[in-house]
């Protein structure tokens, strides 16, 4: 989840780490089953809306729902098609006037990250919004796409309001998504500049837009390392990064991050994850290491989230490998960090390597650059195709570590465990 700023003194006053969001996605989406059972059905490799029309068996209660939920779709779809036709004012005309600042901000973060899917799919039936007459709330999971109109579709659940108005529901409002697992978007909540690469797309606030063209080299460059590090499937088809200022670091994806936490990658499913950084204290020198580690986990990591703590020394160790971009193992700057952990007590299990979100930041250096020795070790031993073989045997295939290092070293994992062990004291000595 992190790495480091290569300032040994910026590092201490300021340990720029970067924390992995781990989300197990239900049904590969991230909604409970109850909220897309009967609603959406599958057609070829897309999902289409169905109607939920009126049943024989519904109450009259329930048939008056579904006949506004349909009604509450086709308004849905306009705005869908006014938004990738790009026209503001068909994408405003659905609603009321009350909701048409946020709607038009929404819009332009939209367009500027070039959506080119936007699909509306009602979850479950309206309810009525208590204590206001008249209005009616329904989920909806919106999928969308960036720049690629191909993608597998990424899907946010965003609760809607409605007015009555005859056969034609006023929007009333779109809620922020605040979903557990992910947190809110920044396309949700802020403008956006953004800038859009041959395999990556970066976007921050505007009075971020100077730093933009510097990023998306930064950014081309990293996704060029992280290719090499898909280990199932295709790469991404475009590496999404946010750069969030300080407000936005609070607020994007749900905030409330680690102190140490420097950046992370958070899965939004369809195969994408999305990188935030935090521009608070990140130079241009340490966005290049950050980056590539960021974008790493991104080809790497499987959609579901890794197996827990116990693999978390590998899941980073990868990246921190990634992030050091090949220099020679004694200019790794986290080796301070690691030699102190070495001297503290540290057990000598490479499974208890978690750092606590209140940990210090020499402990949570520790921790990363343990990890990252320990991967070292075994890429030196046996080249980065058998490690890689190996990450894909524990993250994704969630194999046990014993019949995982067999497959991909014929070796067992408990000698492997204590030579990788062996290697981080003697090179933090």
């Amino acid at each position: 989840m992190t790495d480091g700023v290569h300032q040994p003194s910026l590092r201490r006053l300021w340990p720029l780490w970067t924390g992995l969001v781990v989300v197990v996605l239900l049904l590969g989406c991230g909604l409970p089953a109850l909220l897309v059972a009967g609603v959406v059905r599958e057609s070829g490799d897309r999902a289409t809306v169905g109607r939920i029309g009126a049943s024989a068996t519904d109450d009259p209660a329930t048939a008056v729902a579904r006949g506004l939920a349909d009604r509450m779709t086709a308004q849905l779809q306009r705005q869908s098609t006014a938004l990738l036709g790009g026209d503001s004012a068909g994408f405003l005309s659905v609603a009321e006037p009350a909701a048409h600042t946020d709607l038009r901000r929404r819009f332009a973060a939209l367009r500027a990250l070039k959506v080119t899917v936007w699909r509306p799919e009602p979850s479950g039936l309206p309810a009525p919004v208590v204590g206001k007459p008249g209005e009616w709330r329904l989920l909806v999971r919106f999928q969308y796409c960036f720049v690629v109109p191909g993608c597998r579709p990424s899907p946010v659940l965003i609760g809607t309001r409605w007015r009555e108005n005859g056969d034609q529901p006023r929007l009333v409002a779109l809620e922020e998504s605040k979903s557990a697992e992910t947190g809110t978007r920044p396309w949700e909540i802020s403008d956006l500049a953004v800038a859009v690469g041959a395999r990556t797309i970066v976007a921050t606030t505007p009075a971020q837009r100077g730093k933009l063209p510097g990023l998306l080299a930064q950014a081309e460059a990293a996704a060029k390392v992280a290719d090499g590090y898909v280990v199932a499937g295709a790469p991404p088809d475009r590496y999404r990064i946010f750069y969030a200022g300080r407000a936005e670091w609070q607020r994007w994806y749900g905030g409330g991050r680690p102190q140490w936490t420097g950046g992370y990658a958070v899965t939004v499913g369809g195969g994408h994850h999305e990188v935030v950084l935090n521009a608070e204290g990140l130079s241009s020198s340490s966005a290049d290491d950050l980056l590539r580690h960021e974008l790493a986990h991104a080809a790497s990591l499987p959609e579901r989230g890794y197996p827990g703590k116990t693999t978390w020394w590998l899941v980073e160790g990868l990246a921190e490998f990634a992030g050091a971009g090949g220099q020679p193992v004694d200019r790794y700057e986290g080796l301070a960090e690691v030699r102190k952990l070495v001297r503290g007590g540290w057990d000598g299990r490479l499974e208890g390597m978690t750092p606590a979100d209140d940990a210090s930041a020499e402990r949570v250096g520790g921790s990363y650059g343990a990890g990252y020795l320990a991967v070292r070790h075994l890429v030196d031993r046996y080249g980065p195709q058998r490690l890689l073989t190996f990450f894909k045997a524990v993250v994704h295939d969630r194999k046990a570590l014993d019949a995982a290092a067999q497959e991909a070293f014929g070796e067992q994992w408990s000698t492997l465990h204590d030579e990788c062990v062996a290697y981080v004291r003697a090179t933090a000595a």
